[in-house]
């Protein structure tokens, strides 16, 4: 039986460039807010981004209203891209 819906093969991914410039102004002002509310925001953004719990993120200025606009996959794969061109 044929697979209609190719899961086989590997799909190309681009990304927005408009879309890469807005997450690096959400992730910077997320960080800014919880350092603000005195939290450790590397940790806490990870801890977001692994369980997909709100709470890691402070509500303070709207940042986890703000964070939650972004899939968490595609914050994963704009820091990942990030990290190996640098």
């Amino acid at each position: 039986m044929a697979d209609k819906n190719n899961f086989n093969e590997t799909m190309l991914f681009k990304a927005d460039k408009d879309q890469e410039k807005d997450i690096r102004e959400i992730l910077t002002t997320v960080y800014k807010s919880l350092e603000e509310k005195g939290y450790k925001p590397t940790g806490q953004i990870v801890g977001y981004l692994l369980s997909g719990d709100p709470t890691y993120i402070t509500a303070h200025n709207g940042a986890r209203k703000l964070i939650r606009t972004v899939d968490r996959d595609r914050i994963l794969e704009e820091l990942l891209e990030k990290y190996i061109n640098e």
